[in-house]
């Protein structure tokens, strides 16, 4: 059937980079990214309204300002971010600013000591919103205004006493005149300090426990509690902090105005607050950085000095600034709710992949893949004691190994495997294994990497992660589904990761997406480094050592295909199509005991599937519009495993059309007559008697290519 612009749909699709785009929306620095876009055209849209904004003179205003409110912004931000708010900002700056003046300029101390006490008394007054809000429980908003207007009476009060001493003298201290006036480098000093306060944040909210804990509290306290976080105490240094940020702030602009004033932090609570909130930092706690603080800073210190220099009153200004912080509260609180779904909707993004018509499986004389009923005659092994046996492999001594969805490997003992044990526990689920030379169980789990399980139970991690792709917008150096092995005749282990843009929960999105985002790595024990083999894979699974020590087979279950890839010899790199366009889709791959190789079909293609293939807007529609076990997905309910040459001919197939006994298979393995096999959806193993008789043990193909006796 050929579709209308049917060229087209494929162009737009491998051309236009939805997923790109939701890769990039789902990034955490995109958050700031936003602001700082606004940032840049605000400044640019206010130097073209005022030119003298751009004058080095207005420039080196703004830098100072930033240097100065910047302070109390990064104590407001940590305040929010732990979920409160401290409205009292203006009434700690003004009482800090008139004990600054009164040390100096009254008491005549020098500027060191007269520093501290100012630095030391903001946070005894943050410390008194600190202890009611976090030991006292008093609402952050209602506390907060309560202390905003009782710390603005005792200013008042103040000033009307002591406003004639302080403007009767002036302090002779040239490291005071140096905090309001000088320069290094050409740079006020307040924004040499106010840099290294924040790169200093930046790596406390980022790296460290304390920084963990304070996020960990804006976004839930009960949650944060009951995982041992001191919550009150923690609560109170948030304002503390406040305090003695915004008591920094106030030195800086005692040393640089040296006067008093009724208006002195008037508004200064609202101008902070609209800078941490324009930034994107969370009024409801949780989420926010440093980087978003100064940058919501910058924005309403362009807006202010623009319209101040322009002729703007304060009223106006201020009015300008409620405005701001309104539109900027109403884009959090729709961001935030509505942030997950915007990204889902983008996320989500298949491609255009074509199949031909796949093979017939329709009983006729010469055709290999009619169906059969040979896996009828099934053993079952462990029913309903093993949940996604997803691969299965055997020991030198017939012991029976399976994943299990729980996290474990379950061993099932020879000779009747009618007992079984708990050989492991990894944590997450078990998928392809290998042994390699020295006994040891090489596993791919699910979400975690690739581990070890030594003969004793231990697990050792190999690796999780990976070289990052120079071009992908994500890190995708971790592993996130690492899904099946093999290991070369050197102790090299190549394993595939069928996707590194979902988790293991998700992994079906990514096969309905059919984007070449698999991947094969090699892990070296001999030095070990993993790098990335082969990349832009359509979600690879299955690999299998061939005998030559030179290359192996592997699946691309989206592309129901099989390739041979040479990783050693004169056709490294190369790589070889050797079987595609299956009836249905590739998993495992192991050896059989004649040197062929046995495949598992986890699903087979129908005609509507593979014309969703070609349809990405009727895919993307259908994640969006229905619920998950509504999609559209491969028939798994039809077990096939079948045997291949390294020529790509099909020697054999083994069917269970109606699925009575085995109805998905994922793997399988051949040993001593027996194909054991596997399943991801099953809750049990299945054994069938080869009918050509006694075969080799499963090791013997690994003794054979580490040159051991079997």
């Amino acid at each position: 059937m050929t579709l209308p612009n049917e060229s087209l749909v494929r162009l737009r699709y491998r051309l236009w980079p939805d997923h790109v785009i939701g890769e990039l929306l789902s990034k955490p620095w995109m958050e700031t990214a936003i602001p700082v876009l606004v940032m840049i055209l605000v400044f640019w849209g206010m130097a073209w309204m005022v030119p003298s904004l751009t004058d080095t003179g207005q420039l080196a205003v703004i830098a100072r300002d930033l240097g100065e409110t910047g302070f109390v912004v990064l104590g407001l931000a940590i305040v929010i971010m732990a979920g409160g708010v401290d409205l009292s900002v203006g009434s700690i700056f003004a009482l800090t600013n008139l004990v600054a003046l009164l040390l100096m300029h009254k008491l005549e101390w020098s500027a060191p000591p007269a520093i501290a006490v100012t630095i030391l008394s903001g946070m005894a007054l943050g410390a008194v919103n600190g202890v009611l809000i976090g030991y006292v429980r008093l609402r952050a908003f209602l506390t907060t205004l309560i202390t905003l207007i009782i710390f603005r009476a005792v200013y008042s009060l103040a000033i009307a006493e002591y406003s004639m001493d302080i403007a009767m003298s002036l302090p002779d201290s040239t490291t005071w005149d140096f905090l309001g006036m000088g320069l290094v480098w050409g740079v006020p000093v307040n924004v040499w300090l106010f840099a290294v306060v924040a790169l200093f944040l930046h790596i406390l909210l980022t790296r460290l426990r304390p920084g963990w804990h304070l996020i960990a509290i804006g976004g839930s306290r009960r949650a944060a509690y009951n995982a041992g976080i001191a919550v009150p105490f923690t609560i109170m240094l948030t304002y503390v902090a406040s305090g003695g940020f915004t008591a920094i702030a106030a030195v800086f602009f005692s040393s640089k105005l040296a006067s008093t004033g009724s208006d002195i932090g008037l508004g200064l609570e609202v101008t902070a607050l609209t800078a941490a909130v324009l930034g994107g930092i969370s009024l409801g706690g949780g989420r926010g950085s440093v980087t978003k603080a100064v940058v919501g800073l910058a924005i309403v210190l362009v807006v202010t000095n623009g319209m101040t220099a322009s002729g703007a009153s304060g009223g106006a200004i201020r009015m300008a600034l409620a405005g701001i912080l309104v539109l900027a509260a109403v884009f959090d609180i729709r961001w935030v709710k509505n942030r997950h779904r915007i990204i889902a909707s983008v996320y989500v993004s298949p491609d255009y992949l074509y199949l031909p018509k796949p093979p017939s499986c329709e009983p006729a004389p010469g055709n290999v893949w009619s169906v059969n009923d040979k896996l009828r005659a099934v053993e079952v092994i462990g029913l309903g004691e093993v949940e996604g046996p997803e691969d299965v492999i055997l020991d030198r001594n017939d012991n029976l190994y399976s994943g299990s969805r729980h996290g474990d490997i379950v061993r099932f003992l020879a000779p009747d495997y009618t007992k079984w044990e708990i050989f492991a526990h990894i944590g997450g689920q078990p998928l392809g294994m290998a042994f390699d030379k020295d006994d040891n169980l090489c596993v791919c789990v699910g979400g975690m990497g690739l581990y070890m399980v030594r003969p004793d139970g231990e697990v050792v991690k190999l690796t999780d992660e990976t070289n990052r792709s120079l071009t992908s917008v994500n890190d995708d150096s971790r592993l996130r589904l690492a899904d099946d092995l093999d290991i070369a005749h050197d102790g090299r282990i190549y394993f595939s990761e069928a996707t590194r843009r979902y988790e293991m929960s998700e992994y079906a999105v990514d096969a309905l997406e059919s984007r070449h985002s698999g991947r094969i790595i090699c892990y070296d024990p001999r030095d070990g480094s993993t790098k990335t083999e082969i990349d832009n894979l359509l979600f690879p699974n299955g690999i299998s050592m061939c005998d030559d020590n030179q290359s192996f087979l592997f699946a691309q279950t989206s592309a129901a295909s099989i390739s041979r890839y040479w990783f050693d010899g004169p056709k490294k790199g190369t790589i070889e199509v050797l079987l595609d366009n299956l009836p249905g889709y590739p998993d495992n791959i192991n050896k059989a005991s004649d040197g062929n190789y046995w495949v598992a079909l986890v699903g087979m293609r129908g005609p509507a599937l593979d014309l969703a293939m070609r349809m990405p807007g009727f895919r993307k529609r259908m994640t969006r519009r229905l619920p998950f076990d509504e999609w559209m997905f491969p028939n798994i309910n039809n077990g096939c495993v079948f045997k291949i040459d390294l020529t790509g001919k099909v020697l054999e197939t083994l069917w269970d059309p109606q699925g009575v006994n085995h109805p998905m298979i994922t793997s399988m393995r051949e040993h001593k007559g027996w194909l054991y096999l596997g399943g991801l959806s099953n809750n049990r193993i299945g054994r069938y008697r080869l009918p050509e008789g006694e075969g080799a043990p499963d090791y013997v193909h690994y003794e054979r290519r580490w040159g051991k006796k079997a």
